[in-house]
């Protein structure tokens, strides 16, 4: 299978069910559990754990309910992230994934309360499993760094206290490496962990490749897309630090292209380094259009 489509379609379901099974089985308290539930199963594209499962699969290794647990904690911060970043106090956002937002449905009280609890209850899953102790110490660390001070909060508030500041290129590649890229690092990161790969240089430059490229690509679409199909509000970023706003449209697609370019040059020569086939990862390219495909 080198097909992200094929890909989805084998993993998406299996991804959503296992986070609603083990959300109603494991929060007792109705109304948290009920806001945790409405924000996790709202939908989303859940390439943070199809990655984790790719990198796997990448290494012939059959996913178990362990590696399917892991994999799906990084969906609980990632939905975390989501939740607090629409509050009013950050972006105010009154959409996502095509529904009101959780502190639009529950209140904020009841909003920043889910977001904790998705945070802390990721830990508790790669914690509660069968994986060896080596590997859940690996994926606490590796989740906590991604995801805390110097990672993705790091970013967050790069991003909010800039927003007056026009920054340079480097600094936006810095911010976004931080509030974006730093969890899909971890996604491919936390694969290599489990399928026990040591040499992992060529693996994690794909995934800052790709977590770039996802970024620019999100910037893109608050121009180009609509409501309708991104399922959140367009043209939001008006007077944000954006790859559009610093490169224009047709040089942020540019910067995408080579963001790309260099990704697949990362898998190529893992390629080349053990000779196993990166076409799968390579797929997950498919899911940028560039200007020329439009």
């Amino acid at each position: 299978m080198n097909s992200l489509n094929e890909f989805e379609t084998q993993w998406v379901v299996k991804i959503n069910e296992y986070l609603t099974s083990q959300l109603n089985q494991q929060v007792q308290q109705p109304l948290l559990r009920e806001a945790m539930a409405y924000s996790v199963v709202a939908g989303g594209k859940r390439l943070r754990p199809l990655l984790t499962l790719a990198t796997l699969t990448t290494f012939g290794v059959t996913i178990n309910e362990d590696q399917m647990k892991a994999a799906t904690a990084l969906e609980l911060v990632h939905t975390y992230s989501l939740i607090h970043d629409d509050l009013p106090a950050m972006d105010n956002d009154d959409l996502r994934r095509g529904k009101p937002t959780n502190h639009v449905q529950f209140g904020e009280d009841i909003a920043i309360l889910a977001g904790d609890a998705l945070l802390t209850l990721a830990f508790e899953w790669l914690a509660t499993n069968q994986l060896p102790a080596n590997q859940q110490a690996q994926l606490v660390m590796g989740m906590a760094q991604a995801a805390g001070p110097n990672g993705m909060v790091a970013g967050q508030v790069d991003d909010v206290a800039n927003e007056a500041n026009q920054l340079t290129l480097d600094q936006l590649m810095q911010l976004h490496k931080r509030k974006t890229g730093d969890l899909i690092h971890y996604a491919v990161l936390s694969g290599l962990i489990m399928a026990e790969i040591n040499d992992r240089t060529q693996w994690l430059r794909f995934a800052d490749s790709f977590g770039l490229a996802f970024q620019i690509y999100d910037d893109i679409l608050d121009i180009t897309s609509n409501e309708a199909d991104l399922g959140k509000p367009v043209a939001q970023d008006g007077n944000k630090n954006t790859y559009p706003n610093l490169l224009g449209l047709d040089g942020a697609y540019q910067k995408l292209a080579v963001t790309i370019a260099e990704g697949k040059q990362a898998l190529m020569l893992a390629e080349q380094q053990t000779g196993m086939d990166t076409s799968l990862l390579a797929s997950f390219f498919s899911y940028f259009k560039l200007n020329e495909e439009k």
